[in-house]
């Protein structure tokens, strides 16, 4: 679903690029890691896939569209979601309106959201007990199943993890693994983790590693 094509990236005022001529493929119904050292431009690379940011050369496309022509307000509210290591939930609003969010951010009607809310939610395991709840009344693997419902009401089939288990402990951790890897294998999603989990590594389907901007190919499983 998501290719990348000879992509090389620098920050302003810097002469080192961050990316260097990265060319990797990813597909739906698996789940990738990207693993590698602190500073060795995973972050960047999922901030440049999510349209946060545009590479200095090469092209990133979604379906064989190039998102250089592209509306990228438009591709992150419909085509990638993503799935952050400090949940960035809004603390003011319930776990159901989290998830109703970006829902009614499209167009869709409260009731219709809602419902369509809490049924992701309890996709995910949060029951109806904690629909009401607002994300500081919930644990750290709670708070990650909700970042994980709202990823996924917007219909987007492009999943993007930045480090989604940074903060669980190793059960949560490995609860939000699977339910990642039943969204790919089950549902037919894409979904790309940027992580140091080797346990997340260990699940996934294809591992690219990097180091000082250079993407290769790691494991691949048939």
């Amino acid at each position: 679903m998501l290719s990348i094509e000879n992509v090389s990236y620098k920050y302003k005022n810097s002469e080192k690029d961050v990316l260097k001529e990265v060319t990797a493929s990813f597909e739906g119904g698996k789940i990738h890691a990207v693993v590698g050292p602190s500073g060795s431009g995973k972050t960047t690379l999922l901030s440049i896939m999510a349209g946060l940011d545009s590479p200095k050369s090469g092209t990133v496309a979604i379906d064989g569209d190039d998102l250089a022509t592209m509306d990228l307000d438009k591709y992150r509210r419909e085509r990638v979601s993503m799935i952050f290591q400090a949940f960035q939930l809004f603390p003011l609003l319930t776990a159901v309106e989290n998830v109703c969010y970006p829902m009614e951010l499209n167009g869709m009607g409260r009731k219709e959201a809602e419902e369509r809310a809490k049924v992701l939610l309890d996709n995910v395991g949060i029951g109806a007990d904690k629909h009401k709840r607002f994300p500081s009344n919930l644990s750290g693997g709670e708070q990650q199943r909700v970042a994980i419902a709202r990823s996924l009401a917007s219909g987007a089939k492009l999943i993007l993890a930045d480090e989604p288990t940074g903060n669980l402990d190793v059960e949560n951790g490995d609860a939000v693994i699977g339910i990642l890897s039943d969204l790919a294998h089950n549902d037919g999603y894409c979904v790309i983790v940027v992580t140091h989990d080797l346990d997340i590594a260990a699940a996934s389907d294809v591992v690219f590693r990097m180091s000082d901007g250079v993407v290769t190919m790691g494991d691949v499983k048939s």
